[in-house]
């Protein structure tokens, strides 16, 4: 009589495991919610659905009695349920724990193929990005190189101050739309990131790696260890 709509539901379905759908209905059809106390429902009459199949149960009526009894009554239900819960507290717990386990397995073996591919990207993204570096370093040095050779050799410094002087301009105009398509201040440590990520999600496509599953999975993966981490300390305080 302490016990909910739900575990009842429940119950059915562990006991015959030719149960596949079970639910508990109103006289008017409503559905009961499951939080229901089975004391409540067995106040009136309601409607029995056992895999599609409608069973009318009536209920017995009962007698009226006094205030005081009624009272009495409700104490002794709400002390014999606060026990009810305390001693089947580690069960449950200990029920959900492995439910956890079972899904953060499930969740890993998930992952570990995406894992694999999303390294292999990553490595190969990391590649492109430091060759794209060496090359930016490359025609630096060349720059430098001409600009000295047309200074010493082909020009004098004072013909050549003004093609550096536009040169730096340039290079502050680059900047400055780097910030205008970024919104942040050009560093490279930044821009390497930058580069990486585009990189990443460029040949994420190619190899068809779902980026959004991926981080959904991490995100689930990271939940359910949180919440393993909260039972088992719920567990401790148990004990």
């Amino acid at each position: 009589m302490l016990s909910t709509v739900g575990s009842f539901l429940q119950d059915l379905q562990d006991e015959d495991k030719g149960v596949e759908t079970v639910a508990i209905l109103t006289k008017d059809g409503s559905e009961i919610p499951p939080s229901t106390l089975m004391d409540i429902l067995l106040m009136n009459d309601f409607k029995l659905v056992i895999n599609k199949i409608v069973y009318d149960v009536q209920c017995p009526k009962k007698e009226n009695s006094t205030n005081e009894h009624a009272v009495e009554m409700e104490n002794v239900k709400s002390l014999v349920h606060s026990l009810f819960t305390v001693l089947h507290l580690e069960e449950s717990q200990k029920k959900r724990e492995h439910d956890l386990l079972k899904k953060i397995d499930h969740l890993k073996g998930q992952l570990q193929p995406l894992e694999q591919v999303k390294a292999r990207i990553e490595a190969r993204s990391e590649i492109k990005t430091s060759g794209l570096l060496w090359a930016g370093l490359a025609l630096l040095s060349v720059q430098g190189g001409a600009l000295a050779w047309f200074t010493w050799w082909v020009y004098s410094w004072d013909i050549m101050e003004p093609v550096t002087y536009f040169i730096t301009f340039a290079n502050s105009m680059a900047f400055f739309a780097y910030f205008l398509v970024t919104r942040q201040d050009y560093s490279y440590s930044a821009a390497k990131r930058r580069q990486i990520l585009q990189f990443f999600h460029k040949r994420s496509k190619q190899q068809h790696f779902d980026v959004e599953q991926y981080n959904k999975l991490k995100e689930d993966l990271t939940k359910a260890k949180e919440s393993l981490k909260q039972v088992r300390h719920s567990l401790c305080k148990c004990k």
